[in-house]
C-alpha cells in the first residue's frame, strides 16, 4: 500500500510538511485511515506485478537519465572487452620478451573483441532513449561477444 499526498508518495517514519505543518516521523504510523484523509492522503494499491529494471529505471515509468546511462554502459562494455583480451595478454608479452609469434587464431581473437566492443558502443551511442537503451542492453546481441573465441582459449591456453 502506497500513501500519496499531493501526487507524491510519503514514508513511513518519515517526518514530512503538508500546509506549512511539520508531521513527525511516527505520525503515519500512529494516525487513523480518517486522521490521514482529512489532510488529503489516499491509500493507492500497489500494483505487485509491476516490474522494472533497477539497471535502467529508479521505478515504473520512471526511466534513469539516458546520457548518463549510456557514459555507464560504454565504460561497462570496454571493461569486458579489456577482462576479454587480459586473457590472451601473455601472448603479447611473450612476443615482446621472447619473439615467439603469437598463434594467428588468438591475433584473431583479439580482433574480434575488439570489433565487437565498437559495434557495442556504437549501438549504445545510437540509442535515442532509456528504453532503447535497456532493450539493446538486454539483448543477446549485447551479450555475445564472440563467435568461437571462449573454445579457442581454451584449446590454445592449456
Amino acid at each position: 500500500m502506497t500513501l500519496l499526498l499531493d501526487n507524491k508518495r510519503l514514508q513511513y517514519d518519515r517526518a514530512f510538511t503538508h500546509n506549512d505543518i511539520q508531521y513527525p516521523a511516527n505520525w503515519l504510523r500512529l494516525s487513523s485511515l480518517d486522521e490521514k484523509q482529512a489532510i488529503g492522503i489516499t491509500e493507492v494499491v500497489d500494483d505487485v506485478n509491476a516490474y522494472y529494471d533497477q539497471r535502467f529505471y529508479w521505478g515504473v515509468d520512471n526511466p534513469k537519465e539516458h546520457e548518463d546511462l549510456k557514459a555507464d554502459w560504454i565504460a561497462k562494455t570496454k571493461d569486458t572487452a579489456n577482462k576479454l583480451l587480459s586473457q590472451t595478454d601473455w601472448y603479447i608479452t611473450r612476443k615482446s620478451e621472447k619473439s615467439i609469434d603469437i598463434p594467428q587464431e588468438i591475433t584473431d581473437c583479439r580482433d574480434e573483441i575488439r570489433a565487437f566492443c565498437n559495434i557495442k558502443v556504437d549501438a549504445i551511442n545510437a540509442t535515442t532513449d532509456t528504453n532503447d537503451l535497456a532493450t539493446y542492453c538486454t539483448s543477446s546481441d549485447f551479450s555475445t561477444w564472440q563467435s568461437n573465441f571462449s573454445n579457442e582459449l581454451e584449446v590454445t591456453s592449456n
